[in-house]
């Protein structure tokens, strides 16, 4: 019998990367903060979450991250409260949530701050007895072999059908025990979750879009304001 389900309560949006690929747009202007069809890619991204009935959010940011915070304030404009969670130096996925959990529910929500879709995250929801949940999509062009294998929404390191990570999951803090204030990625707190069998996953098929170099984001400019 499947565990019970649970939806997150407080929301967390990825921004603190230095956006390497996307200079010299970043050298001057946050990646979150450029502008998707004449409004930051970030605001994008509070709209849709407030959309769904999250008010907590939290943002972390690093390079720039004044920028962020002078831009969009304590949310209030969008409907949400928001906490940021100041970084310095950028300390990867896994560090930069690990450094927020004292700001988070539990369980809680993440998205990728340079990735574009549109799902609802009111749906989104994690078993009990789950560390992680994790929207997976199609492979694109610059993955074609996927990142991790969902098999009747459970996800393995390897199978058959092989899906990427969208950069929108549902984490339980547990996930992060034994790990302390620093610089670490994500993925291999995940591997070992997924190896005892604690990950679930959901195929979202609608647009989906890495931000990640200048080309895209102006693909993605282009698509938004037609």
């Amino acid at each position: 019998m499947p565990g019970m389900m649970r939806q997150p309560v407080t929301a967390m949006i990825l921004a603190a990367g230095r956006g390497e690929r996307m200079r010299p747009l970043t050298d001057h202007t946050p990646k979150p903060l450029l502008l998707i069809a004449g409004k930051p890619l970030i605001t994008h991204h509070i709209e849709r979450i407030a959309s769904a009935g999250l008010r907590q959010l939290v943002i972390n940011h690093a390079w720039l991250g004044e920028q962020i915070e002078t831009a969009l304030g304590d949310g209030s404009a969008y409907g949400v409260e928001i906490s940021y969670s100041a970084e310095g130096e950028a300390l990867e996925t896994g560090g930069g949530i690990f450094r927020a959990l004292p700001l988070l529910s539990d369980p809680f929500l993440v998205v990728n701050g340079d990735i574009w879709m549109t799902p609802d995250y009111a749906s989104l929801q994690i078993e009990d007895d789950d560390l992680a949940h994790l929207l997976m999509v199609d492979n694109p062009q610059h993955n074609p072999q996927g990142d991790f294998a969902l098999e009747q929404g459970r996800l393995q390191q390897q199978g058959e059908t092989r899906l990427t990570f969208s950069g929108v999951g549902i984490y339980r803090k547990a996930l992060f025990e034994g790990y302390g204030d620093g610089k670490f990625p994500l993925a291999p707190l995940l591997r070992e979750a997924m190896d005892a069998g604690r990950v679930g996953g959901s195929h979202y098929q609608g647009t989906w879009i890495d931000v990640g170099t200048s080309e895209r984001l102006q693909e993605l400019d282009l698509m938004l304001s037609s």
